[in-house]
């Protein structure tokens, strides 16, 4: 069986977005691969974090794992810091890696040009951290993505030049980018994608953890296109966004959906995304309050260690391909 792993920063708050963009895949994708399912706490760090909450996320985006449907029983849930070996890869792998590479990710580009001497040295070298947590699991496909693709091909560029000048360490990862609902787009600004960090997010964006009130006034309050057609139209942005949740939420054919709204106006069409988000909604976030702190302990220290067991002898390959050898050896 394939391998395949990713992963999601515990800052913030999990919206819609990030479901119908990556979890929703993993949950589809964890039967028909071993998969790894990180929490990558030290992502997070790379910017200022209060350590009191960056905890309670860490735990809280580990229940929305398990309550959106990641079975622990098929795939391995852990917390990125718990296996030490991601970052003790990251710093045998910066060794290969080009300062040039880093400096052309776009992400870190448009990051730099908004908080240039703040930025940390964590910040630019974090794609060297995401081709560790890859890397470190011999990875055959990576659910990413399109803003992710660049970080991906990065991290196939280290494994390829690593493997040519230490001999053969690593597995070459693929991208797995589904072909619909990979980016859903902010209901603020929908030529934006959907994002807890956007200064707009509150209005922008439905969080997995939102209320009824909260989730009907964010679709209330979204931002249509000029004309009245309630079509499927990528050159309309605004409305497309919102009939692409709906067909990812109802899981109605293209065709069925226009046909529902032909003839009604945004109102109709907003008032309904609310309902059938409000109905998938309710039940998630009764699952999230059931898993209790014992049972999520178990669950993260049972995956700690499966990661551990895969991890450690890639490393320790890793270390001895490049003579990083101890005094016994």
């Amino acid at each position: 069986m394939k391998r395949i792993f990713s992963g999601a920063q515990p800052s913030g708050n999990v919206h819609l977005g990030n479901y119908l963009g990556a979890l929703r895949n993993w949950v589809a994708l964890q039967r028909e691969y071993e998969s790894f399912f990180c929490i990558v706490n030290l992502h997070a760090i790379t910017v200022p974090q209060d350590p009191k909450v960056l905890a309670a996320k860490t735990r809280e985006l580990a229940r929305i794992y398990l309550a959106v449907g990641i079975d622990p029983e098929v795939s391995t849930v852990f917390v990125q810091s718990d296996v030490a070996a991601h970052a003790e890869l990251t710093w045998l792998l910066n060794g290969v890696t080009r300062m040039s590479e880093l400096e052309r990710m776009t992400q870190f580009k448009d990051k730099a040009r908004k908080q240039e001497e703040s930025l940390s040295v964590g910040y630019f070298n974090y794609p060297v951290l995401m081709a560790a947590d890859i890397l470190l699991y011999q990875t055959d496909l990576v659910p990413v993505g399109e803003d992710q693709k660049q970080h991906l091909e990065l991290t196939r560029d280290i494994a390829l030049r690593f493997n040519r000048d230490y001999g053969e360490t690593f597995r070459i990862p693929d991208p797995f980018i589904p072909k619909i609902g990979a980016r859903i787009m902010s209901l603020a600004d929908p030529t934006r994608k959907m994002s807890k960090s956007d200064a707009e997010s509150e209005a922008g964006c439905v969080m997995l953890l939102d209320d009824d009130d909260a989730v009907r006034r964010k679709f209330k309050r979204a931002v249509t296109d000029s004309g009245t057609e309630i079509r499927f139209n990528p050159g309309r942005p605004a409305i497309n966004n919102l009939l692409t949740i709906y067909h990812l939420l109802t899981e109605k054919s293209a065709a069925d959906i226009e046909d529902h709204f032909d003839g009604k106006g945004y109102a109709k069409l907003k008032e309904e995304l609310a309902d059938v988000t409000i109905e998938f909604l309710k039940p998630l976030q009764q699952r999230v309050r059931a898993i209790d702190d014992v049972r999520l302990d178990e669950i993260l220290e049972q995956g700690a260690a499966r990661a551990e067991s895969i991890a450690g002898p890639t490393l320790a390959r890793a270390k001895a391909n490049m003579g990083l050898v101890g005094a016994k050896s």
